[in-house]
């Protein structure tokens, strides 16, 4: 049976994000560099590898030998408050990109797009926040998206 014969309803369905992984040169100058512009906590480390935490997903520091800089290709990240990031990422050696967003080249060529929780629509459990130390709030603009899928909160509850 090929792909293209699997009915819909019988393929899974993408629900979310466990981690990404990140391409640098170098492991330890790559926490150094997001440590200058993120608060996180490292997950786990090993040979060539790191893990930086986020409450159920986490960033896969990979190291390898091979350069690239990404044009298109980028991750978007999501943090509490954006208002710092631009400086921050300026100061630590990030290349700001422009556009409508905040973007940024990491010194290894990877694309950061960074996000405000209260301004999207992606959600995180309310006992993951917690786990997290934080209580954030959506903006109406992303309560409203959230509502118009069916995913905004339950009125019964």
């Amino acid at each position: 049976m090929s792909d293209r014969t699997v009915p819909r309803a019988e393929r899974p369905k993408l629900i979310g994000m466990n981690h990404i992984a990140l391409e640098v040169g170098d492991v330890e100058e790559a926490l150094a560099f997001y440590g200058k512009i993120f608060s996180f906590t490292l997950r786990g480390k090993g040979k060539g590898q790191a893990f930086i935490d986020m409450g159920d997903q986490f960033i896969a520091l990979m190291e390898t030998p091979t350069p690239h800089k990404d044009a298109h290709r980028h991750v978007g990240v999501v943090v509490d408050d954006r208002s710092a990031v631009r400086t921050l990422a300026a100061a630590a050696g990030a290349m700001l990109l422009d556009g409508p967003f905040l973007d940024f080249l990491d010194p290894w060529g990877n694309r950061v797009e960074v996000v405000e929780y209260g301004d999207i629509q992606f959600t995180k459990a309310p006992h993951v926040l917690r786990g997290m130390g934080l209580r954030l709030e959506k903006s109406e603009k992303a309560r409203r998206e959230l509502a118009e899928k069916g995913m905004g909160p339950d009125p019964g509850r």
